[in-house]
């Protein structure tokens, strides 16, 4: 019986192997970071965060349309009061043109010195 058993494990296993891996990645990945900011818009640092001595990082990765478009954006780590401040300008900004849309990724430093 245990014969049996290392030989079934054996065949799924070799079955297995000859599934092509692309087969479980159906979602076509966008690219990232590729185009080039054509008006770009640094953020003023906020009062209240003046006011509480906050400084931080934001990430966010801005979702561009093939005409150089913000189309969405999505806040990946930030402080809310910095996020605010950094979503506000990041929706000016316009890349150069590109046959598709791309997830630009964003980052800005916020210090109050």
């Amino acid at each position: 019986m245990t014969h049996r058993r290392s030989v079934a494990l054996l065949v799924l296993l070799w079955a297995a192997a000859l599934i092509p891996a692309h087969s479980f990645a159906q979602q076509e990945e966008q690219p990232v970071g590729k185009r080039k900011v054509v008006n770009r818009i640094v953020p003023s640092y906020p009062q209240l965060a003046r006011t509480m001595n906050l400084k931080g990082t934001v990430r966010i990765e801005a979702v561009v349309a093939p005409n150089g478009a913000v189309k969405s954006v999505a806040v990946k780590g930030g402080h809310p009061v910095l996020v605010q401040a950094a979503e506000n300008v990041i929706q000016k900004w316009r890349w150069e043109p590109a046959t598709h849309e791309t997830h630009e990724p964003i980052e800005f430093n916020f210090d109050p010195k």
